[in-house]
């Protein structure tokens, strides 16, 4: 992968939205927002006309090259130098920032409500984003490659652009798919499915090293994603890691559910979940285990710690999070157009379908990082005429499941009551949850730039057990927080040996640590993880035999 692929791949994994669960923005709350920011010019003509003058005065200042207006160090779009040393691409350049910055002041200033205003800006910036001058065949990095290749770009692009059209709903593909297949370069770590009931697969990996701890790990992964994200390639493999350090590790894989598994609801992922946590138990011969959930998943693992522990089962030693927030308050920019209306609409069209497509979900949710997650591809693909990049977490994050339509409706309705936040609000396999009665160790893991599940909001979720717990906040976003593995120099976390009730008090007395949080993580995993044994020689027992090769066959599932 060349190195522009390569940065246009790890800026869009750094902005994926595909572990959120729950819901976007519909296109008529889009569109009802766009009428309300028209009206908005009638209602305040003072203040329209007042910005644009502002404009006009700062069209003169570009016109004579006195604009002081630069694009923001984040914005990679005029990165071409002919944007900056070229007279008339200069200007252009300024003309369309001048433009943004005078319609975001506009709506900003206005006298919309402070909700109103947000949802403005959101509109406000999908226009001006689909209107910048790179997105045109006037990008001198188009018109570059045009003349190096004779046109031949333009004819490229435009073929990649009918593709899109027919194969993928006609958003721009982000990733070269003939590059991956789950099993041969993806999903390789070697082991085997030991239990397979209608909800999941368990599959037990094989040991790495002649002596293993005695209590297993268990690994549960996301409804919304497949779970190989934990086993991505030998580098990136968190399973692969744990092995290698000597932990007994199984994984779940989810079945990706049609329209016939539409009354899945959260309490049949968590007696699927018990089942495979019984068969761990019994092929490893442990009283106990230890588990680690992320994002949904964590939500998931954390309904079934509280089931655990109102039936004072004993059965998880100790637990692990990653980016999973479980106290839900709407302060997301997901949570941007989630009034009443919008989630009841959510809730009846996965009802009516029986599922909420995954595929349907990634292509709204590309549209709140448009930059990012479209137009960067626009480009790439469209106007240079590149095929998009072969990048593996760009393979799996296209690799999307659905939803059962029951589960997705209870993932709404904890987005509007947060019942996990309180004790009994939430009923699960005939048990009301109180967190509060889950009193395991536990490890917690955010992302200081996760725009899903936000760092303080997971912090905040810890507080709702009753445990001993360690909090960690890498440097990184959403999946990237997850996906960390030793050897990234650029790579940082944050620990705190306190754990004050306010976020930011802990985040201002936190000490940064240099390299990946897998590795302190493990430390705290070994310390928990028993006595030393001799490995098995085989997988699964005689209850419990071993049967098709990891990564199993509900991954394969479409």
């Amino acid at each position: 992968m060349n190195k522009k692929n390569k940065d246009l791949s790890q800026q869009t994994a750094m902005h994926t939205l595909s572990l959120n669960p729950a819901f976007g923005p519909r296109r008529r709350d889009l569109l009802g927002t766009a009428r309300m920011v028209l009206r908005q010019v009638l209602k305040q003509p003072v203040h329209s006309a007042r910005h644009m003058a502002a404009f006009g005065v700062e069209l003169k200042n570009v016109l004579l090259d006195r604009s002081q207006l630069k694009p923001a160090a984040a914005d990679k779009r005029f990165d071409e130098q002919t944007w900056q040393r070229n007279p008339l691409y200069r200007r252009y350049m300024k003309t369309y920032l001048a433009w943004c910055q005078e319609m975001n002041d506009w709506i900003s200033t206005s006298n919309l409500s402070e909700q109103d205003a947000h949802r403005g800006q959101f509109v406000i910036g999908l226009l001006t984003e689909a209107m910048a001058p790179t997105n045109t065949l006037a990008n001198p990095a188009a018109l570059k490659r045009f003349f190096e290749t004779g046109g031949k770009s333009i004819l490229d692009g435009f073929s990649q652009l009918t593709r899109d059209l027919i194969e993928n709903g006609g958003m721009p593909s982000q990733v070269d798919k003939t590059a991956f297949e789950v099993g041969h370069n993806l999903g390789i770590t070697e082991g085997a499915v030991v239990f397979r009931n209608e909800v999941l697969e368990l599959i037990q990996y094989k040991p790495r090293t002649e002596q293993v701890q005695a209590r297993p790990l268990l690994v549960v992964p996301p409804q919304i994603n497949k779970f190989y994200l934990f086993d991505l390639t030998p580098e990136k493999s968190l399973i692969r890691f744990l092995l290698d350090s000597g932990i007994q590790t199984f994984a779940v894989s989810w079945r990706n559910p049609g329209k016939a598994q539409r009354e899945w609801g959260l309490s049949s992922y968590v007696e699927a979940l018990k089942e495979a946590i019984d068969a761990v138990l019994a092929i490893t011969r442990s009283a106990d285990l230890n588990t680690f959930g992320a994002c949904s998943g964590g939500c998931t693992l954390s309904s079934l710690l509280g089931h655990y522990a109102a039936l004072d089962e004993k059965k998880v030693n100790a637990f692990t999070l990653a980016v999973s927030m479980l106290d839900i308050r709407p302060d997301t920019q997901v949570g941007l157009f989630a009034d009443e209306k919008s989630l009841v609409a959510a809730k009846r069209r996965s009802s009516q379908a029986g599922v909420l497509k995954g595929r349907e979900l990634a292509k709204v949710f590309a549209w709140m990082r448009p930059n990012d997650l479209i137009w960067n591809y626009w480009i790439n693909n469209y106007l240079l005429g590149n095929e998009p990049p072969a990048f593996d977490v760009l393979y799996w994050n296209n690799d999307t499941t659905n939803l059962p339509a029951t589960l997705h409706g209870e993932f709404i309705d904890m987005y509007q009551t947060n019942p996990l936040a309180r004790a009994g609000a939430l009923e699960v396999c005939g048990t009301p949850i109180d967190l509060s009665q889950v009193t395991s160790d536990f490890y917690c893991v955010a992302g200081l730039t996760d725009h899903i599940t936000p760092w303080d909001a997971c912090y905040r979720s810890m507080h709702l057990f009753g445990g001993q717990g360690e909090f960690v906040v890498s440097n990184s976003g959403h999946i990237q927080s997850v996906l960390n593995p030793p050897g990234n120099p650029k790579a940082r976390f944050m620990t705190g040996s306190e754990l004050p009730v306010e976020a930011q008090e802990w985040m201002e007395a936190a000490s940064q640590q240099a390299g990946s949080w897998w590795t302190h993580w493990l430390a705290w995993l070994q310390a928990r993880s028993g006595a030393h044994k001799k490995a098995p020689r085989k997988l699964g027992n005689r209850a419990y035999a071993a049967a098709e090769a990891a990564p199993g066959t509900y991954v394969h599932l479409r």
